[in-house]
């Protein structure tokens, strides 16, 4: 096959092969399922940041988690609504690297950020008289930065590898970019992008030994003392919850794309492949809006009020 150049390249994206009038029903879901995780990940947000009693750790985090949350839904909901009422499904190559840039800053992001939700759950629950003096606003700083910061660098070191190999096709067989589906049409050696994987892979297997690590100190804490176990299932429940079902939807979608065949419906197959763009901003929000008092409490009086 014969390379291409690159930056001439437009990818089709053929996920989307629907009827007109079954895409503008996706259409309405799409807008309507975008619309509430907007809102439920900006009530939260909004209600940590205009009450100071709640500018503690825990909650920072969360909030934290439900910025990045919606990174991930917007680099993937607003090309989804057009193309639902385009009659092509096309993308450019530097929109398609752009798309797939958001979304695995988005990816490491929240991973990275539940592991240190976790380190932080350890701290609180386990050693509760140090708590202040372990996690002061600066350090808080500190980890949310280079969460970000090592999220960014690992999805741009990726991206990058990428972005270096000729291009001999042009057909992507999902709905949206992803680095596993452009590597696939290329035409020359992806060694290195193997190699980066890998690494990567080790990383984050390193921070999973970390989150069971802390939560096996957390259930021992929790079995020896009532108060800790009142703790842990305040805070470390629904840190499982959004923990299992972000993990649940990137593995199988990451399965799913090496491995699953093309007999499955395509509506389908949309479905999984976009699980983790779609049900983690979704959920989380509510999970911790339901299960932390705080801020249920907050929220709840708010809408009372108005």
């Amino acid at each position: 096959m014969l390379a291409l150049n690159n930056s001439a390249v437009v990818f089709q994206l053929e996920g989307l092969n629907s009827s007109q009038a079954l895409r503008r029903a996706f259409f309405s879901l799409a807008l309507a399922s975008y619309g509430v995780t907007v809102a439920v990940n900006l009530t939260l947000v909004v209600t940590v940041a205009l009450h100071a009693e709640l500018h503690r750790p825990i909650y920072v985090f969360v909030c934290s988690l439900c910025l990045n949350g919606l990174c991930g839904a917007s680099c993937f909901y607003p090309k989804l609504l057009h193309d639902l009422l385009a009659p092509a499904h096309l993308i450019s190559y530097g929109g398609c690297l752009g798309q797939m840039f958001a979304i695995y800053t988005y990816v490491f992001c929240e991973f990275t950020g539940l592991t240190v939700m976790a380190y932080d759950r350890y701290l609180a629950i386990c050693c509760p008289l140090r708590y202040r003096a372990l996690m002061p606003p600066r350090r808080v700083a500190t980890l949310l930065l280079l969460t970000w910061t090592f999220s960014v660098l690992e999805a741009a070191v990726g991206i990058a590898l990428t972005a270096m190999l000729p291009v001999c096709g042009r057909r992507v067989r999902k709905m949206f970019c992803t680095n596993w589906e452009v590597v696939r049409l290329s035409c020359a050696d992806s060694t290195a992008n193997n190699v980066y994987g890998l690494a990567l892979t080790v990383s984050h297997l390193l921070q999973t030994a970390l989150i069971l690590v802390s939560y096996a100190h957390l259930v021992r804490a929790a079995v020896r003392s009532h108060a800790d176990r009142r703790k842990f299932v305040q805070t470390c429940v629904p840190h499982l919850l959004t923990l299992l079902v972000f993990t649940a939807s990137l593995l199988f979608d990451a399965m799913y794309s090496r491995y699953g065949g093309d007999a499955a419906p395509q509506q389908l197959r949309n479905a999984l492949a976009a699980e983790f763009l779609v049900v983690p901003p979704l959920v989380n929000p509510v999970i911790y809006g339901i299960n932390l008092q705080h801020i249920r409490t907050r929220i709840l009086r708010r809408v009372t009020a108005d």
